[in-house]
């Protein structure tokens, strides 16, 4: 028997046969002699319990009279669909529950007897006052309110599946009447009610607590709905959002799937199908699993699968069923799946094509460590939900195309987030195009009076330390090639090799000066063509020599095919320089946006070069003023000092100590720049704007007029300009951030030698301070105001 539960209430429950035995009043007065003798022993068998018509609270006199209710109820609870129906009478809204169906008896009991007691799912506190008030406002007073929600109680059977019924109630047999407490509503009242469904304190107010008495007692219908409640759950948790990141998806589905097919000990895996490779590859994400690839990756699919499971699934798209694994590979010799299967102590699997349109997308996997507990007979289950997992799974393998471009759009080529707005524009006027009929295409995007700001940390000298590092590595491989050479003619004096040595020599002596233009493919292609194949005689022929030739492939670079110390050294040491370099520019960026929205992009060669605009057209909702294009030339000026220190305190640590210039190129003309659909790059537009490209690619190649000296040199913040307003604005900013603690203080002023399509620009070149590390690194960035402080104090 379960207590009746003191939830807060506008109903006084009353438990009563008042209702049904007023019927067997009249049935007790019929002609009809069986109807009439059957009503007299009903209404006999109660008649010394006058509580059961006047009604009861106590929940506990359902066990005193639990025979005479039984009488009472016979024709409602028909003996001989007692094992069938799941019936029970309770109260409406409540957990009370007596004269139960022999089948709920035993559904109650394999959930845990006395034990456990079942509760309506998901009907919160505060909302079953407000479905009792629509039960009164709709009986008493006359009112039509629809609240009608499905009720379920979900209920674990023996083998602590979980199974879900859904409850009917019928209410022939209940009366609602007023109590004092009760309230005469007006169409006012109940328009308030309307308008307020969440507001618990309104529904008090109009219908208060125990205003009204629920006297008689409820039918509750219930029926399994299992079977459509896990396809309901899958479908559910397929269309959710982060399946793969969800800790609780594969759990989830997992429980819907051992209640799907009412089987405690079953698990499911998943495994994608790559059509390009013919292989299965295993799914990432939080919980899965594959029981066809077991611990491995990717596993081609005629070696994961034999002959018959490839044809079912690959060809045919059809269910491939295993109902005892131990007897498919005794009879197949042990041959896959089974073997895989067998490993893992499974018994029996289903394995589910998961394909569109003829084409396979991945495969579901279900296995039991039970024999006959997956087969060809409860596989066709699966259809009710195949469907919803082929859509979830065309749109997984669409997100992760999406963001796979994501990921290679923000690595590689990406829409700058200060101009994405404009992008968007265009994509939504795209598609309205598009729905109308048209053949939209996608206009170019210029952005026009822009202001541009160019600069660069470039690695000094990078060709020469390139070079020196292909004559070292090239050397010391041809002075091997010549020591195995040497042992092979001294062994059989083979005029072929020391032809070959004589020509080795030579190789070297053309680069011990210098290497050449085309030195390193002519070597390379010599080695390859020319000593290779006499080693490989000599590793068949000679077990010495076989020795020299197996440890000089040792020291040969797998991915060069040659010698390569000196070029990983170098090649080391510019990614750090860039990786470093860049990764700091492209933090201190975050800031920089912030104080006003610019287009920023930045890309790595023998250094790190940046590009930047601002103006009145880049910004969507905001409004330009010059100032910000100060405060943005102060900004990168001061960054580019900061890059400078961090190469100052990387160089120690890499293997070839590297050197690098900077250079700020200084445009004062505002300028229009066009994205490129076919280059997916923004670059100036027009003829006179093309200037501007021509001065950045050849200013850091020339040199001081009057001298041999490059512009650029290590130590040296170099700014180039034209006009003299911008000297006096850069000469400002290097005093301000002097007192900073970024330069030395020395400051030349130098012209530069004419470079062709080029003249007339000048220079300023100021030491950098570099800072040791035991001086702290200033995180701050100082603005064009903090400059405008300065020089007014």
């Amino acid at each position: 028997m379960i207590n009746k539960s003191e939830k807060e209430s506008p109903l006084i429950q009353v438990i009563s046969f008042d209702k049904l035995l007023r019927q067997y009043d009249i049935m007790a007065q019929s002609e009809d002699y069986l109807l009439a003798t059957k009503a007299k022993r009903i209404l006999e068998a109660q008649a010394p319990y006058p509580e059961l018509r006047k009604g009861f609270g106590d929940a506990s006199l359902l066990k005193k009279h639990k025979e005479t209710i039984a009488i009472i109820l016979h024709d409602v609870f028909s003996d001989v669909l007692t094992y069938n129906e799941i019936k029970a009478a309770s109260l409406p809204f409540d957990d009370i529950i007596f004269n139960t169906s022999a089948r709920f008896k035993n559904i109650l009991a394999n959930a845990g007897g006395d034990q456990f007691l079942p509760e309506m799912r998901n009907m919160p506190e505060g909302q079953m006052y407000i479905v009792a008030c629509t039960v009164i406002l709709n009986a008493y007073y006359g009112f039509q309110f629809d609240f009608k929600r499905p009720l379920f109680y979900d209920i674990p059977d023996a083998n602590g599946v979980m199974r879900h019924y859904r409850i009917l109630y019928n209410a022939d047999f209940m009366e609602i009447l007023p109590t004092e407490k009760s309230k005469q509503l007006t169409q006012t009242d109940v328009d308030e009610l309307l308008d307020n469904f969440n507001d618990l304190e309104v529904w008090k107010e109009k219908i208060p607590p125990h205003s009204f008495i629920a006297k008689g007692f409820v039918i509750s219908n219930m029926f399994d709905i299992t079977v459509e409640h896990a396809i309901s759950e899958i479908k559910s948790s397929l269309i959710s959002n982060n399946r793969r990141e969800s800790t609780n998806f594969m759990q989830n589905l997992l429980e819907t799937f051992k209640s799907f097919f009412n089987l405690p000990t079953i698990r499911a895996g998943f495994v994608e199908y790559n059509p390009k490779k013919n292989r299965f590859e295993r799914v990432y994400g939080a919980g899965m699993q594959s029981f066809i690839l077991q611990d491995k990756d990717v596993e081609p699919c005629g070696d994961a699968l034999c002959q018959k499971s490839y044809g079912k699934l690959l060809e045919d798209n059809d269910y491939f069923s295993i109902s005892d694994v131990d007897r498919f590979f005794k009879i197949s010799n042990g041959i896959e799946p089974y073997k895989n299967l067998k490993e893992q102590g499974i018994k029996s699997a289903i394995f589910a094509p998961i394909a569109d349109d003829g084409k396979l997308l991945g495969v579901l996997e279900l296995v039991s460590p039970e024999v006959n507990a997956l087969n060809s007979v409860n596989a066709n289950k699966l259809e009710g939900v195949m469907p919803f997992i082929v859509s979830a799974v065309i749109r997984s393998k669409a997100e992760e195309e999406n963001r796979i471009d994501a990921i290679i759009q923000n690595e590689c080529t990406s829409v700058h987030e200060s101009v994405y707005w404009r992008f968007e524009e265009e994509a939504q006027r795209f598609i309205k195009d598009e729905l109308e009929g048209g053949q939209p295409t996608f206009t170019e995007i210029v952005f026009k009076n822009v202001y541009p700001l160019y600069g660069q940390i470039d690695i000094k000298d990078s060709s020469q330390a390139r070079n020196l590092a292909v004559q070292r590595d090239l050397i010391i491989q041809l002075s091997e090639i010549n020591t195995i050479l040497m042992a092979a003619w001294e062994k059989s004096r083979l005029p072929v090799y020391e032809e070959l040595m004589f020509r080795v020599n030579d190789y070297i002596e053309g680069i011990k000066d210098g290497i050449h233009t085309n030195s390193e493919q002519g070597i390379f292609n010599f080695v390859l063509d020319e000593i290779h194949p006499v080693f490989d005689h000599l590793k068949k022929s000679d077990n010495a020599l076989k020795g020299l030739v197996v440890s000089y492939e040792a020291s040969i670079d797998m991915g060069t095919d040659s010698y390569y110390d000196h070029r990983r050294n170098y090649d080391e040491s510019v990614m750090l320089v860039n990786k470093k370099l860049a990764a700091l520019i492209d933090k201190k960026q975050v800031a920089a946006q912030a104080m006003f929205p610019h287009y920023f992009e930045r890309y790595k060669t023998d250094g790190v070069e940046h590009n930047m605009y601002i103006g009145d057209s880049i910004v969507d909702n905001d409004s330009f003023d010059p100032i910000y294009l100060n405060n943005l030339r102060l900004w990168q000026l001061q960054v580019m000092c900061e890059m400078e220190n961090a190469h100052y305190k990387l160089k120690p640590k890499l293997q070839v100590p590297l050197d690098v210039a900077s250079l700020i190129l200084v445009y004062n003309t505002s300028l229009s720049i066009r994205f490129r659909m076919d280059e997916k790059r923004f670059d100036v537009d027009g003829t006179y704007n093309a200037r501007y490209e021509v001065i950045k690619k050849r200013i850091d190649k020339s040199y001081v007029k009057g001298s041999n000296e490059r512009l650029t040199q290590p130590g040296k913040m170099v700014i180039v300009y034209s006009q003299k307003k911008d000297e006096l604005e850069y000469l400002r900013y290097i005093k301000f951030l002097k007192s900073k603690g970024y330069f030395t203080g020395k400051v030349e002023i130098v012209e530069l030698q004419g470079v062709q399509g080029v003249a007339g620009l000048k220079a300023i070149r100021a030491d950098i301070l570099y800072k040791t590390d035991n001086e702290a690194s200033s995180e701050k960035t100082y603005t064009y105001e903090d400059l405008m402080e300065e020089l007014e104090g």
